[in-house]
């Protein structure tokens, strides 16, 4: 996994690995990472180097040192480099570096818009870990850049180091190069969406404690997906009970069954009216219809909230003390005492509905608004997006699917998916095995779309090709 931390962790690490050292110790590690991450960038989509035009954008902190100590080794390797200061003061030791490798400098002005947009790299230090809610005014042209690649020094120039959210305009960038551990907002949504590819250098930061976030990979999932076993039976392979669909909305059963099914399940039970489960026996023969032994239920995908009889099972499963996806339908009407092993899957939607605030609000801030679900229920949320955020006992994120994924039924795959995995795992963390679910319903996507369009049913029907092949998945797991 990988593990992100807050900026007042990050810098007490720091101080700890300045400890009889000297200042620029740290600094001149993470200006050497930058200056290699530069120069490959060149190379890579210029060919070269010597040359080259590369605009440094220098704030007034240490990330601004940063900038200008890598602009120095760029210069010194032939690039024509510009540093652009965009503060009142520049770090002095490494501004004087910059000027004595002919780096030129000078204030940032209006209309250097136009300069950047010239550059064939341009390298962002405008703010870094005290960075806060979008960018100053005189910079927020700089949203809109085109044409140069951007290498982000620590994050974007406008994101908060310790939140997801945007709350102004920032300067996306193509790389980012981030020193020691990476930061809450490079894992979380829409931030992340802004960092490009993330590069963590190692610096030698001091120890720090557990990750504020970690995301989860896919060589992680390898390691700890349930594989069938030789002594297994159905039972102990684990029994999905499914409550979804109704009159209106059958493809959602039939989803939800088979994803449960592709996903490893030892047994599927549905329950829901007779139309929905002709279809599910016709899709899924194994499946058994009816009441009976279960170890994880399934509720809600395409259950209407005025459809008593599918409401009241999923309300007898609620009560039944089993782990759960709480997923759509059943996301109505949740009763007062839910526990971490429940799984609430709502989109920015559904949990805007279930909190009484805007759809926005939770797409600007997906981190608050899942924490805050999760403190009013006491029940793990899986807030699907871009980034799907996992708020439990610990955060925990899945990196962004195929954006083909954004199709009717894929939530009720990735529902059925995590009713296996929490059948089949009884005592793991439900955050860990939610964020699981995800990561594996993102790789099946990534299976079924090879790049183009996808249905929900190919997701579902890819899931056993994508755990095989999870990197590890040969070695022995869970």
């Amino acid at each position: 996994m990988i593990g992100a931390h807050r900026a007042e962790d990050v810098r007490a690490a720091e101080r700890a690995a300045l400890a009889g050292r000297a200042p620029g110790t740290l600094m001149d590690r993470a200006a050497a990472a930058l200056d290699v991450v530069c120069a490959d960038v060149l190379r890579d989509t210029t060919a070269g180097v010597a040359g080259r035009r590369v605009v440094v954008l220098a704030g007034s902190g240490d990330n601004g040192g940063d900038a200008l100590l890598a602009a120095a080794r760029l210069a010194r390797r032939g690039a024509a480099v510009t540093a652009l200061l965009t503060a009142d003061r520049a770090h002095p030791e490494a501004l004087a570096a910059a000027r004595r490798a002919g780096v030129r400098s000078r204030p940032w002005a209006p209309g250097d818009e136009s300069a950047c947009a010239a550059a064939d790299l341009v390298l962002d230090g405008i703010a870094g870990l005290g960075g806060r809610g979008g960018l100053r005014p005189a910079f927020e042209g700089l949203s809109a850049l085109t044409g140069p690649v951007v290498v982000a020094v620590d994050l974007p120039s406008g994101l908060d180091a310790d939140s997801g959210a945007v709350g102004g305009e920032v300067v996306a960038a193509d790389v980012t190069v981030t020193f020691g551990t990476a930061r809450p907002a490079h894992l979380l949504g829409p931030a992340a969406g802004l960092c490009g590819r993330l590069l963590v250098a190692d610096i030698g930061l001091g120890e720090l404690p557990a990750p504020a976030v970690e995301r989860v990979e896919p060589a992680d999932v390898a390691a700890r997906w349930r594989r069938a076993r030789p002594a297994d039976d159905k039972y102990s392979r684990g029994v999905v009970g499914v409550v979804a669909g109704g009159p209106d909305y059958t493809g959602a059963a039939v989803l939800a069954v088979e994803a449960a099914v592709r996903a490893g399940a030892g047994m599927v039970r549905y329950l829901g009216p007779a139309h929905p489960t002709e279809l599910v026996r016709q899709r899924r023969p194994e499946a058994v219809a009816g009441p009976g032994r279960v170890q994880a239920w399934v509720l809600g995908p395409g259950v209407s909230p005025d459809d008593p009889q599918q409401q009241a099972r999923v309300r007898a499963a609620l009560a039944s003390g089993e782990p759960a996806v709480v997923d759509a339908g059943a996301l109505a009407g949740l009763p007062d005492a839910l526990g971490p092993h429940h799984v609430l899957t709502p989109h920015a939607g559904e949990l805007a509905r279930l909190l009484g605030v805007d759809r926005a609000a939770v797409e600007a801030d997906p981190l608050t608004h899942a924490r805050r679900a999760h403190e009013r229920t006491g029940a793990t949320v899986l807030l699907k997006g871009t980034v799907t955020t996992v708020v439990g006992d610990r955060v925990l994120t899945a990196a962004a699917a195929p954006a083909w994924l954004s199709t009717a039924g894929a939530g009720d795959v990735l529902a059925g998916i995590l009713g296996a995995a929490l059948a089949s795992r009884p005592g793991d963390d439900p955050a860990v095995v939610a964020a699981d679910a995800a990561v594996l319903h993102g790789r099946a996507a990534e299976l079924a779309s090879a790049g183009g369009p996808l249905a929900a049913l190919d997701v579902a029907d890819a899931v056993p090709a994508a755990l095989t092949g999870l990197p590890g998945w040969d070695r022995p797991g869970s």
